[in-house]
């Protein structure tokens, strides 16, 4: 089975650039007013509303530290923090702000786990 994430957007097109030019997601599917994208096997979708959704965390999974410290280059601007560490879950990440102020999260699990 497959599925999509929705985000509600008043800023759809800078929402959609945001994803594609800096994280690489692709454009799947456009519809009249919304979009939805993919990134591997993620796929998820911003639709033009009249408030934005900006609630959860869009986690992009990389293969290893130097992926996700490619995407911290990318990112820099908008980045919380710098890439580190998180024994906890045993990955490698950091956080990040899109145009809405929506949490990005750029990770690489570090005990070769296979999604």
């Amino acid at each position: 089975m497959d599925g999509i994430v929705f985000y509600a957007t008043e800023r759809l097109d800078a929402v959609v650039e945001f994803y594609v030019e800096r994280l690489d997601a692709e454009v799947r599917i456009e519809q009249p007013d919304c979009t939805i994208l993919g990134y591997g096997d993620f796929r998820f979708g911003f639709c033009a509303r009249e408030s934005a959704d900006t609630c959860g965390i869009l986690t992009f999974v990389y293969p290893d530290r130097d992926a996700v410290d490619r995407a911290h280059e990318r990112l820099s601007d908008v980045a919380r923090e710098e890439p580190h560490g998180n024994p906890k879950y045993d990955i490698y990440q950091f956080f990040a702000d899109d145009p809405e102020g929506r949490t990005v999260e750029c990770q690489a699990f570090l005990g070769g786990v296979d999604l």
